[in-house]
């Protein structure tokens, strides 16, 4: 089935060869590679990422090193915008991201998870002592150096 052109049989074939008119962006536009930014993009999505993670996982953090982390990764997110490149509000831009909703949510998150901590977990490692001092009965998990050391 042949496409209806207007064009009589000589028009068509003499079209082949005449030079397609292109202006120069429309020429070098085809060898610009497809995924243009998608290597510095799939780079931010993984700073926001890591970013969320450390947020989530230190905020309760009791030791120096984690409370570290989270006070940076939390000046990071609440930052004013600027000019770098990876700061929070450009890379929300970048990743087509609301930077006020994401910081808004964070901030909700930190809000109830500070007010109800995760209890403690306490772990026994040795049964309960009798009345003559020794272990009524030893953890039959424990390794015999472990048990030695406890008891002692």
């Amino acid at each position: 089935m042949a496409f209806e052109t207007g064009l009589t049989a000589g028009e068509r074939l003499t079209s082949l060869f005449q030079p397609d008119t292109l202006i120069p962006d429309q020429y070098l536009e085809t060898f610009k590679r497809l995924t243009h930014l998608q290597p510095e993009k799939r780079l931010m999505l993984a700073l926001l990422n890591d970013g969320i993670a450390c947020f989530q996982k230190y905020v309760t953090a009791r030791d120096g090193r984690g409370k570290r982390i989270f006070k940076e990764t939390e000046e990071w997110v609440l930052e004013e915008p600027n000019e770098r490149v990876f700061c929070f509000d450009n890379v929300c831009e970048t990743l087509g991201l609301d930077a006020n909703y994401l910081r808004q949510g964070l901030m909700r998150w930190k809000a109830t998870h500070t007010e109800n901590p995760a209890p403690a977990r306490v772990y026994q490692l040795l049964a309960p002592v009798a009345d003559d001092g020794k272990c009524a009965a030893e953890a039959p998990t424990m390794e015999p150096e472990l048990r030695r050391t406890a008891v002692s």
